[in-house]
C-alpha cells in the first residue's frame, strides 16, 4: 500500500487540472454533450445561454486538463472528448474505493462477531 500511496501523492498535481475542470457543473455538462459526439463551441454554449467568449473560457479549462481536443475548421471550432485523462482519475478513485470497501468489510465482520457473542435479550429486558 505504501507504493500506491506514494504513486497517488506523486500523481496528485497531474490530477489537479482534471478535478478543477470536473468541479464545475457547466463543464461537466459540456463533457456529457461531447461524449455523444463532437460539438461546436456555439453548440456547447447554447444550453447555458452564454456568450461564445464565456463558453471558450470553459473549453480552455477542459483543454488544459486534457479532457477535450479542439480543431479549427475555417471559422468554426470543433470540440471532441478525449477520455484518456479520465482513466487516471478512475484509477485514483479506485484506490479509495478499495480502501473504503476494505474498511467497511472489516466493520461488518466486527459487528457480526459482536452480534454472535451477545446473548439474546431476556423476555423481561425492555432495553
Amino acid at each position: 500500500m505504501r507504493t500506491f500511496n506514494l504513486m497517488v501523492e506523486l500523481d496528485a498535481p497531474q490530477l489537479d487540472p482534471i478535478f478543477h475542470a470536473l468541479g464545475d457543473r457547466t463543464r461537466r455538462h459540456m463533457l456529457r454533450e461531447l461524449a455523444a459526439g463532437e460539438r461546436t463551441v456555439g453548440q456547447l454554449a447554447e444550453p447555458f445561454e452564454m456568450s461564445l467568449a464565456a463558453a471558450s473560457k470553459h473549453i480552455k479549462v477542459l483543454e488544459n486538463a486534457g479532457l477535450i481536443r479542439r480543431e479549427v475548421r475555417g471559422r468554426v471550432h470543433i470540440c471532441r472528448l478525449d477520455p484518456g485523462p479520465l482513466a487516471s482519475v478512475s484509477e485514483w478513485l479506485a484506490f479509495y474505493e478499495r480502501f473504503w470497501t476494505d474498511r467497511l468489510g472489516a466493520l461488518d465482520r466486527l459487528l457480526r462477531q459482536a452480534d454472535a457473542h451477545e446473548p439474546p435479550p431476556s423476555k423481561g429486558d425492555t432495553s
